[in-house]
């Protein structure tokens, strides 16, 4: 009975977690225009270390324990995000949409490959 339990509390925490990432996603917009996802970007470089640090503060304090002081992130600077991601987009679906075509080329040269083999 417990391990059902413990499974099903499993399944709705990794459950809420994947929610919540998804309505992240939407809330911020970051599906939408690269502009908005470059401004998420950017948000995060500027909230995330602080919060870092803020959780690692906490946890010294509850547990007692000493923690080294992490170096600073390193700035990326994105020139041309846009046009990276785009042209990124752009080829990951040029690949998807000969992926047909090239995998019954490659099975017919595979194919006549064996035909002449297996002679």
């Amino acid at each position: 009975m417990v391990a059902r339990v413990w499974s099903l509390m499993r399944f709705l925490i990794k459950g809420s977690v994947a929610g919540g990432a998804v309505y992240l996603v939407y809330d911020q917009e970051l599906l939408g225009p690269s502009d908005k996802s470059e401004a998420a970007l950017r948000k995060a470089e500027e909230v995330v270390p602080p919060a870092m640090y803020q959780f690692s503060q906490y946890v010294c304090q509850q547990t007692g324990l000493e923690m080294p002081q992490l170096p600073t992130p390193p700035k990326i600077k994105f020139p041309n995000f846009r046009d990276s991601w785009n042209s990124g987009i752009i080829s990951v679906m040029s690949a998807l949409s000969v992926a047909p075509s090239k995998a019954r080329e490659y099975s017919k040269e595979g194919w006549e490959y064996l035909k002449e083999h297996s002679k």
